[in-house]
This record gives C-alpha cells, sequence and structure tokens, in this order.
C-alpha cells in the first residue's frame, strides 16, 4: 500500500524525472538508515549460476541504474544481483527526450533511451566507492556512432575495463535503440564477435588471476529458426550464460494505448509471454549446459515461476518492479522456492 501511493505521486512526474527521483530517494533512505524498517528482505534462496553464487534467484536488470550511482541503495531491497549498465567506452548523452512512456493500463513503458551514460571510466569510479560485496553484474555495449563493423573494439574496451570489478559481464547486442546494434546477434558477425569476447577472457584470466563469465543478452524478436542459429553460435564458442531478452519493438499487446505508437522497445506485461517462448526455444537447443537468465514481463511470482519453468536459471526485473515495488522481488524469490521444494 505505500509502495503504491508514492508510485502514484512519482507517475506524476515525467517517466525520466520520476525515474532519477526514486532512484536519489532509493539511495538518500539507504544512506540514513530509512529502509531496513520498511523492506522485508527475501527468504534466503542461494543457488550457483556460472560459477557465481547469488543469494537468490532475482536480481536487477541492467537500464535502472546505468552508471552505477545507486548500487548500495539498490542492494538494500533485497535482489539477489544488481546489474548495472548499459555503459559505453565513452560518454553520450543518448536520444533526444521525451524518450520514455508509460502505458500504465498494460503495465508497460515505452523506452528509447539510446545507452545514455557518463563512460565506463565514470561506472568504474562509482563501482569503487560502493559498499555492495553481492553479486554485480556489469553490461556494455558499443558507443551510437562507432560503426558497426568495429563495435568489437567497443565491446572488448568495456569488458577489459570492468573486469577486475564484476561478478559477471553482459555483452548488449540486443537494444532496438542503438542502430544497427541487432544485427550482431547474427551469422558471421555474431561469431567473430563471441570469438574476440573468449579469447579477451582467456586474456584477462591470466592477467587477473580469476574467471569472470561473460553472457550475451538477446533481443525477444526471433523466430525459432533464429533462435536455433543463434544457440549454435553461443554452443560454438561456449558462452558463459544467455539473458533472454531484451525490450521488444513489437507492439502487440498495446494497441491503440497512448504512447503505443512511440518508437523504442517496449517492456513490461506485454512481453510476458514473447521473453517465456524465447527461454523455452534457447533452453530446447542449449539445455544445462549454457545456463538463461530470464527477464521480460515478470510482474508477479506466477511470472517469475513461468521463466523457471521454461529452462532459466535466474530471473530479472526492471518494469515490474517500477510498477509494483520491492514487494515484487519478495514474492518472486518465495514463488521460485516454492516449486523447487
Amino acid at each position: 500500500m505505500a509502495y503504491k501511493l508514492i508510485r502514484n505521486l512519482l507517475f506524476t512526474l515525467p517517466p525520466e524525472v520520476a525515474h532519477e527521483a526514486s532512484l536519489d530517494m532509493i539511495s538518500a533512505s539507504e544512506r540514513l538508515g530509512l529502509l531496513k524498517p520498511f523492506i522485508k528482505v527475501p527468504v534466503s534462496d542461494p543457488v550457483e549460476v556460472m560459477g557465481v553464487k547469488f543469494v537468490n534467484p532475482v536480481g536487477l536488470a541492467a537500464g535502472l541504474d546505468k552508471n552505477g550511482d545507486h548500487i548500495d541503495g539498490l542492494a538494500a531491497l533485497g535482489f539477489g544481483s544488481i546489474e548495472i549498465g548499459t555503459v559505453t567506452p565513452r560518454p553520450q548523452p543518448g536520444n533526444p527526450k521525451p524518450r520514455m512512456f508509460r502505458i500504465v493500463e498494460r503495465e508497460a513503458i515505452i523506452n528509447r533511451m539510446g545507452f545514455n551514460n557518463l563512460g565506463v571510466d565514470n561506472l568504474v569510479e562509482n563501482v569503487k566507492k560502493s559498499r555492495f560485496n553481492g553479486v554485480l553484474g556489469i553490461n556494455v555495449g558499443k558507443n551510437f556512432d562507432t560503426p558497426v563493423e568495429d563495435a568489437t573494439n567497443d565491446y572488448l574496451t568495456g569488458i577489459q575495463k570492468v573486469y577486475p570489478l564484476a561478478s559477471y559481464i553482459t555483452v548488449n547486442v540486443s537494444s532496438p535503440n542503438t542502430p544497427g546494434l541487432r544485427t550482431l546477434q547474427f551469422g558471421d558477425s555474431l561469431k567473430q564477435l563471441l570469438e574476440a569476447i573468449k579469447e579477451e577472457q582467456q586474456k584477462l584470466i591470466q592477467l587477473h588471476g580469476k574467471f569472470v563469465p561473460i553472457a550475451i543478452k538477446i533481443a525477444p524478436d526471433m523466430i525459432q529458426d533464429e533462435i536455433r542459429l543463434v544457440a549454435a553460435a553461443f554452443k560454438q564458442f561456449e558462452v558463459d550464460g544467455v539473458i533472454a531478452t531484451n525490450t521488444t519493438v513489437s507492439r502487440e499487446g498495446v494497441e491503440g494505448y497512448p504512447y503505443a505508437n512511440e518508437m523504442g522497445g517496449l517492456s513490461g506485461a506485454p512481453l510476458t509471454h514473447m521473453s517465456t517462448d524465447v527461454v523455452k526455444g534457447l533452453y530446447s537447443e542449449l539445455g544445462d549446459n549454457i545456463p538463461i537468465i530470464g527477464v521480460g514481463g515478470i510482474i508477479d511470482g506466477a511470472s517469475a515461476i513461468d521463466k523457471i519453468e521454461a529452462g532459466a536459471k535466474l530471473v530479472q526485473v526492471y518494469s515490474g518492479f517500477i510498477y509494483h515495488g520491492p514487494a515484487l522481488i519478495r514474492e518472486a524469490v518465495e514463488a521460485i522456492a516454492s516449486v523447487k521444494r
């Protein structure tokens, strides 16, 4: 009830303003010790995935805290992991505003942020300042003005800089808001990228004396034949994990609503079944050999269970968290724990 009142107040503000205000409020509350009395931390439900031990299987998806400014505050809400980013080698402003739109009736969000961030060096400094000692994922992407044929260099730069600090790294090749980016998910482009990433990972293991898994984040807008080809490349290069999925360019489920025709990626409840279908399709190809992290349209315990039953080992939330608040974390953890018993 308390969160619903706060949410209704925040929803009177433009979405991006509300986004920043809510993160600032969470961070300030954590610093002042005001969160603990109001947050019911989820039950312990540890799971090991990609060689990393998670205190529970429900994480925060990338995109909420792009620069790593709010790690400690978000961690206090009970997430089993925090993924920050997407971060690019150089700072960039992203797309012109307005670039985020709520479709409240469908518990959905459309965004065309465009990897707005202050650059990887700024993120690294923020991570070093944080007190968080849990699982931290760092999501890396390419700058908008880097030609697609040179994208590998951007990804390798990001990986090199965050490797010493990350529990795992996510390579984002699936945002619909950077021109040409999604072409990196297919064919020779994907294979060349994966080969370069795995070679760099081996060098970094030797340099830093530790293994940091690297997951690939894919789009939901794939047919089964495309999923099969992508999965074959993942198996060929022995990727450490797959995050399924990013936002969709589809508008199925929001037709006729205000903002439905805005450009950008759609997330939230309308994505639930589409992303679960991709998880299921991937699992049919990968089995338990390459773990899948399910994300997209998790709005309650039931939709979290659906991702796990489709083959995901972990789940992440974003839009559902915005609509339902910290209670969603506990609900999802308890739901997943109940099906494991």
